[in-house]
């Protein structure tokens, strides 16, 4: 079955996005409309389903990294600030956001709070795994029926050059003469 790692990252966001849209718990607050998503960024975002999309790519990144933190999040979604005349300095993301969303998310059932060995922080659970996989499946363009059906032909082509190669070696038999033509053309 295909996972996030067989298919494009963007298309998967997107489409993730859309059915966390039907989710009631993921809903974005009335606040949203006005926030920035960073100190480092000068306006709000463009979009108006922006909630849902930062949704789908933080249960994303939660799927890939691991036990990951609000905090490792906000260096993930953080970016350069335009301080004018001055050097760009990295700015963290905002923390609010990302806290919400992942309240929201684990209201869902798709993260929860695990610690394995030292690191502590949220992982991705059964239901948000199938979530996701379910959305490369359809997305994907490798599926199973079609690796099954390449292989059959590599087989057949195998087959066919092994056969071939019996046949080479068949005739360079013929044509080459052996001890016992030799001893008879001699006489």
């Amino acid at each position: 079955m295909p996972t996030i790692y067989d298919c494009d990252s963007s298309e998967l966001v997107e489409k993730a996005a859309e059915e966390l849209k039907k989710i009631d718990a993921i809903e974005p607050p009335t606040w949203t409309m006005f926030v920035k998503t960073g100190v480092h960024k000068e306006r709000p975002p463009t979009k108006k389903d922006w909630w849902y999309v930062r949704s789908a790519s933080i249960l994303k990144q939660i799927y890939r990294l691991g036990p990951i933190g609000v905090s490792k999040l906000r260096t993930k979604y953080g970016g350069k600030k335009n301080r004018g005349v001055k050097t760009e300095h990295f700015y963290k993301g905002s923390g609010s956001i990302i806290r919400k969303i992942i309240q929201q998310l684990e209201k869902e059932g798709f993260v929860k709070k695990d610690q394995k060995n030292k690191h502590k922080g949220r992982v991705i659970t059964a239901k948000g795994k199938k979530f996701l996989d379910d959305i490369a499946a359809k997305i994907s363009k490798v599926t199973v029926e079609k690796v099954e059906k390449k292989e059959e032909p590599k087989k057949e082509a195998n087959q066919e050059k092994k056969t071939e190669q019996t046949k080479q070696e068949e005739k360079t038999k013929e044509t080459k003469p052996t001890k016992a033509d030799k001893e008879t053309s001699k006489k």
